[in-house]
């Protein structure tokens, strides 16, 4: 079987490869900066494999092509799609009933999908995608942000003198303002006035009532120490 090592095909090939080299830097890159689990590394190295094994099955078995040899470029591609899978499935996780990670493994498969366009020729509509996928992860992010809040659970850290039936008062006040608490887990630390608890506590307000101010109101009972609502990652 001879081996041409230079194809004609090699240029178009090796700027294909280029572009799912970049476009997938892009996406990974946006997820280094937001400090995600899987980073710029991870989305090219599954931008360049999708782009090269689309090539290979658009390119691979030119060679082998003859009247008694059908080759169906799509098997590959069908096989990357179900197989990125595995990889997306790795950086999703659950705490506490929380999911987080869903972001960056559908980036990972966005990526795979980008790849795979360049691959098969279609860098334009590749990069069209990267750019749909900026605007998803900041514009759109930014508007959901601003909606209501209503019928939503908020995570907060409450900082409270331990011994003094401050955790009752806390959940005596989150009801009278509507609110449902949950707590999450609670760590006991030793401080120069005596033992302090810090409690992960889950408040959720049902969408009919009033939008108090939890943390103004908590805030001022007599024991708390300090109140901060938790930025809760979910991509």
């Amino acid at each position: 079987m001879e081996i041409d090592l230079l194809p004609e095909t090699f240029a178009t090939e090796a700027v294909l490869l280029v572009c799912a080299f970049v476009l997938s830097a892009i996406i990974g890159v946006e997820r280094e900066v937001r400090q995600k689990s899987a980073g710029a590394r991870t989305h090219i190295l599954v931008g360049l494999g999708t782009a090269l094994f689309t090539l290979v099955s658009a390119y691979g078995f030119a060679h082998l092509l003859g009247d008694d040899v059908i080759l169906d470029p799509s098997r590959i591609a069908a096989q990357i799609v179900s197989g990125i899978g595995f990889i997306g499935a790795g950086v999703i996780f659950v705490r506490q009933n929380i999911v987080s990670g869903l972001t960056t493994a559908a980036s990972i498969w966005v990526t795979a999908s980008v790849g795979m366009a360049c691959g098969a020729g279609m860098p334009l509509i590749a990069a069209l995608t990267v750019v749909l996928y900026l605007l998803a992860v900041t514009l759109v992010s930014n508007l959901t942000r601003r909606l209501p809040r209503h019928g939503r659970s908020t995570l907060y850290s409450v900082r409270y003198v331990d011994g003094r039936g401050v955790l009752r008062d806390i959940l005596g006040t989150a009801s009278e303002q509507g609110y449902e608490a949950a707590l999450s887990h609670t760590k006991r630390k030793e401080t120069d006035e005596g033992f302090a608890v810090e409690a992960s506590m889950r408040f959720t307000r049902p969408q009919r009532s009033p939008d108090g101010d939890l943390i103004r109101q908590l805030s001022e009972l007599d024991g708390v120490i300090e109140v901060r609502a938790v930025e809760e990652m979910h991509d």
